[in-house]
């Protein structure tokens, strides 16, 4: 497995290059003083055993989405979900598999030269929502939002994104913040979210 520090090479350049020229993606709220996560809203879930993501669905924000595993590249930086797809996002496949035990981190774009991608939204997420994963072993994880947060990509912190909590949790990241077109966007907006039920997919 690569490690935190590893897979955050990637969201010090991710995601898009190739933003709108007009309105941003939608900003998380105020970040609380302290980080949330410790205080659950919905209670713990027991992890399930591993098994791929098939289909991201995040129903506040109007998400249907299917997944695409990705790796790293040649210079080590995350894979992104190829941009002619609009619909679909990338799970990290070295890490945790969504609802298994560990960490797992979710990417999208969030817009491209089209316009808004499949996670232009995520800055609207708010704690209590909730984020489900269809599994290949047509099991349906759902996780409920603990709190949504911009990070400079300059400052990125790596093991508080990635880090292990000893609980199934899960990461959906996009790019977020100002956008110029040297550089690209220069945050990455992070929803923190933990496995609160799981269910057989129908």
């Amino acid at each position: 497995m690569v490690g935190a520090t590893a897979v955050a090479v990637l969201f010090g350049s991710m995601l898009v290059r190739d933003g709108l020229t007009g309105d941003r993606p939608p900003a998380p709220g105020a970040a609380p003083s302290a980080p949330s996560r410790a205080v659950s809203l919905t209670p713990d879930s027991p992890a399930l055993d591993p098994s791929a993501p098939r289909r991201l669905r995040i129903p506040s924000i109007a998400v249907d989405a299917t997944f695409t595993d990705l790796g790293l590249d040649a210079r080590g930086e995350l894979e992104t979900p190829p941009t002619e797809r609009a619909n679909l996002v990338g799970w990290y496949r070295d890490g945790a598999m969504p609802g298994a035990d560990g960490t797992a981190v979710v990417v999208g774009h969030a817009d491209d030269r089209r316009g808004p991608g499949v996670l232009y939204r995520l800055g609207l997420l708010r704690p209590g929502l909730a984020i489900a994963v269809t599994r290949e072993d047509r099991r349906t994880a759902t996780f409920t939002v603990d709190e949504v947060r911009s990070f400079p990509k300059s400052a990125f912190p790596s093991e508080e994104v990635y880090g292990t909590t000893g609980r199934a949790e899960l990461r959906v990241i996009t790019c977020g913040g100002h956008y110029d077109r040297k550089n690209g966007y220069d945050s990455n907006t992070v929803v923190f979210a933990h496995l609160t039920s799981s269910s057989a997919a129908t």
